[in-house]
């Protein structure tokens, strides 16, 4: 796929062994798994990728190998965020140099209280994309703290052109994303849905042509993109009706750990751990989560067996 990026293109999860320590293999294995998938892209290094629990060593370890492993089979997203300039900089220009094809960044923030104001976010992000020259996905969550109006996106994307795609995932998205699309004309290229596809109908009502969910069933949430695209309304809202309750489940129950529950079930791989301070899922919980996924079958359930 080239230019403009739509479709889904979900977060891969980053996967350890029971120690906490990088699974090489089981890294791969995921890649394998989701250009299997059908997707139309793959991000790593995300939120959903446990990226504030990797060393820049492992950052980079990564970045690589998944994008080794993929071989340009689907475009691969890296995630480059960082409150330093410098350093999301630096970051973006090794992702250009490894093959990345785009990245996907959050504004500038580090805890509770750093911010930048509007002319230091477009000057952070001038200077990620003059040193990389790969187009860039804004991710506008709750996580940042940091509120981004439809004119300050819209003014962004103006003054810096790479800035052309954005993933809105906040309270209301539909409304922002059918606002950012009139507002932002052609300098907004690619509208995505976000948080596991949570208000994905909605979204693709008020124009988005894309989605970036967890990498747990991209398999059966693509038919759903592909029939609302096609004008089948209908037959888009049949098909999120049968995995509503999956994504409400993960969304509000199991979060970043529910892809790796769901592989770790289907022998994708072997170990399902989360880096300290995050936990494992109760065993109940895990229990209604595969419940609800065999219900469903998705490759990923079945991938490796």
């Amino acid at each position: 796929m080239t230019e403009p990026y739509k479709g889904i293109l979900p977060i891969a999860p980053t996967i350890f062994h029971d120690n906490g320590d990088l699974d090489i293999e089981g890294n791969k294995r995921v890649m394998d798994l989701m250009v299997d998938q059908g997707v139309d892209g793959i991000c790593i290094l995300a939120n959903f990728s446990e990226q504030f629990l990797l060393t820049d060593e492992e950052r980079d370890q990564v970045m690589r190998l998944s994008i080794e492993e993929v071989a340009g089979r689907v475009p691969v997203i890296v995630t480059t965020s960082h409150f330093s300039t410098r350093i999301a900089a630096a970051r973006a220009k090794a992702a250009a140099d490894a093959g990345a094809k785009m990245l996907m960044m959050m504004p500038p923030y580090h805890g509770a209280l750093l911010r930048a104001d509007e002319q230091g976010m477009i000057e952070h992000f001038k200077a990620v994309t003059d040193a990389c020259g790969l187009p860039v996905i804004l991710q506008d969550a709750p996580l940042s703290g940091v509120t981004m109006t439809v004119p300050f996106m819209v003014r962004l994307a103006k003054e810096v052109p790479l800035v052309r795609y954005f993933k809105i995932e906040v309270p209301g998205t539909a409304n922002k994303l059918r606002a950012l699309i009139e507002a932002g004309g052609e300098a907004v290229v690619g509208p995505f849905d976000g948080e596991e596809a949570i208000t994905l109908m909605a979204d693709l009502d008020a124009g988005a042509t894309g989605t970036m969910t967890s990498a747990m069933i991209p398999d059966l949430i693509k038919p759903i993109l592909a029939a609302h695209a096609a004008g089948d309304r209908k037959q888009a809202a049949a098909l999120y009706a049968k995995v509503l309750p999956i994504i409400n489940y993960e969304n509000r129950q199991c979060g970043l750990r529910s892809a790796k529950a769901v592989m770790k079930e289907g022998g994708v791989i072997r170990s399902e751990a989360v880096r300290h301070p995050l936990t494992p899922l109760h065993p109940k919980t895990r229990e209604g989560l595969i419940e609800l996924a065999r219900e469903l079958d998705p490759l990923a359930l079945r991938w490796g067996k």
